[in-house]
């Protein structure tokens, strides 16, 4: 049933215009109000449950028609959209196409990842360079799936139904790095690393406190990607550490050599007969007479003669041998340091093949005070040491003679071990207690094994050797300071005058005299206490 209502055509027009204002407003635009609009003349429309009949057909298609522009043309400010439009001029299109430039949108992917890409018009063909690297699925006519495939880069181009470039992407897939990021972050909290894919490898950057980060930070990577050299390391150690290392060598040797022994000769004469007899007694256990000629000799008879020689020795002796390298490096280098000096050893013969002349040719050994480290600051203020340190000397003891020249030996004390040890903490690195007592007694066979008698047919040799050794070492994590906060072995160092030199024996000025406080003044040129 049908029934017939007189309604304004301005009422219509409102109705349009509000659809327009509403989009607009959404837009950001400021539209008229409906007050302002052109008030038109009135039209009959039919009213039934179906909707709105016009009645006069003129009238009422402008006004829908008047809405529906509206809509169709806020649609697209009204929807949202990821993809922009690629429509250019023609002259813009053509120095595109001239550069060889897609005007392309770079996007990285990770392998089986993948992105929604929402297109601004309907899609009608796409372009994949390079399917096995990714793909892209078109689900809806203006929504498209982007997904990685294999590491490799490659682009997706999409047209629209008139053969227009609507967007292109360079397409870069690399491995999946977030879980790699997540681990980075959750080792390394303090520190900024950052992980990027490059091929088939990926490259660390950021910074860290220390070394020993930045080099976890790199195993952590190799491993992701299955060898070290796919993984380029760009991080930076910030503030590196300074580490003075100071070694203590203390050796202390206490040596007791005990020789006695008697050496009996004589000679008697019988008739004709003549009966010489002589017995000495070696010192074995030392290698010989502790002094050559040292002995007590006498005589007794005239024909028949003996004579007896006493020789004793008695020898007790300390060496105490100190020294403290102290060296100084950056966290995560190598320093070494020798105090001593090179001797020379003959190391083979040179002949020359036209003259058949041979020299001797000579090479130089090192020894003295060496001190060799590699420091590495680790967290909480502890540092991992790689410490090598030696204290060797020249010695007569084993030394031996090659064509009159006299080679001498070296003593060694040596060490070479990996330490971690807090800033300003000390450790033993190494020490030793060795104990050696040789004794030996030679002498006549039978007449050496008489109790008291004994002791004139036969020596006795002892030799007692004992050492303790230690190796301490102690690193400090050190900052730079002013040259006047710092002291030298030459402060206040002045030579002695001749007067001084010649009349009182002294080789150094010496002011003021031990345990008296002077009263404080102030002092202009050379001062202080100095004695021998």
């Amino acid at each position: 049933m049908w029934k017939v209502k007189r309604m304004n055509t301005a009422r219509i027009v409102d109705l349009a215009i509000a659809v327009c204002a509403g989009g607009a407003a959404a837009s950001g635009s400021d539209p008229k109000p409906a007050a302002e609009q052109p008030l038109l003349e009135t039209t009959d429309v039919l009213v039934a449950r179906g909707g709105i009949a016009p009645v006069r057909p003129f009238f009422t298609a402008r006004a829908l028609s008047f809405a529906a522009v509206c809509a169709l043309t806020l649609n697209p400010v009204l929807s949202p959209v990821i993809a922009s439009d690629y429509r250019t001029s023609a002259a813009a299109a053509a120095a595109a196409s001239g550069s060889g430039q897609l005007n392309a949108r770079f996007l990285p992917l990770g392998i089986g990842k993948s992105i929604v890409v929402d297109l601004p018009r309907d899609i009608k063909d796409v372009l994949v360079a390079d399917p096995k690297i990714a793909n892209a699925v078109v689900r809806s006519s203006q929504r498209a799936y982007i997904i990685g495939a294999a590491v490799g880069q490659t682009n997706i181009i999409f047209f629209d139904t008139a053969g227009q470039q609507i967007a292109a992407y360079d397409i870069a897939v690399t491995r999946d790095l977030n879980g790699m990021r997540a681990a980075l972050k959750q080792s390394f909290p303090a520190s900024d690393i950052r992980i990027e894919g490059i091929g088939d490898g990926v490259m660390l950057s950021g910074s860290t406190s220390n070394q020993i980060e930045a080099q976890q930070a790199m195993d952590l990577a190799a491993r992701l990607v299955g060898a070290p050299d796919k993984v380029v390391n760009n991080i930076s150690v910030r503030g590196r550490d300074q580490v003075t290392l100071k070694v203590s060598v203390v050796e202390v040797q206490r040596n007791i050599l005990k020789q006695l022994g008697v050496d009996l000769s004589g000679s008697m004469s019988y008739g004709t007969a003549v009966v010489n007899f002589n017995n000495t007694n070696p010192f074995t256990a030392s290698g010989g007479e502790l002094v050559q000629g040292n002995a007590i000799k006498a005589s007794f008879g005239g024909a028949p003669s003996v004579t007896a020689t006493l020789k004793a020795m008695e020898s007790a002796g300390v060496i105490r041998t100190l020294a403290e390298p102290t060296l100084t490096a950056i966290s995560g280098e190598t320093a070494n340091f020798l105090a001593g000096g090179e001797f020379p050893v003959p190391g083979g013969n040179s002949c020359d093949p036209t003259t058949r002349l041979c020299t001797v040719q000579i090479i130089f050994k090192k020894f003295g005070i060496s001190l060799g480290f590699t420091p590495v600051v680790l967290s909480e203020g502890r540092i991992s040491l790689r410490v090598a340190t030696e204290v060797s000397e020249l010695s007569q003891e084993n030394s031996v003679s090659i064509s009159g020249t006299t080679i001498p030996s070296i003593k060694v004390n040596r060490a070479d071990t990996t330490l971690e040890i807090p800033s300003g903490g000390s450790m033993a690195m190494a020490g030793l207690i060795k104990e050696q007592t040789k004794q030996a007694i030679n002498g006549l066979p039978g007449a050496s094994q008489l109790p008291v008698l004994g002791a004139l047919f036969r020596s006795r040799d002892y030799v007692n050797n004992q050492t303790e050794l230690m190796v301490l070492v102690t690193p400090y994590v050190v900052r730079a300071v002013a040259q006047k906060d710092l002291s030298r072995p030459d402060d206040g160092f002045a030579d002695s005058s001749d007067p001084q030199a010649d009349l009182l024996g002294t080789i150094n000025r010496i002011y003021g005299v031990p345990g008296r406080a002077d009263p404080a003044r102030k002092y202009r040129g050379t001062y202080g206490f100095i004695t021998d």
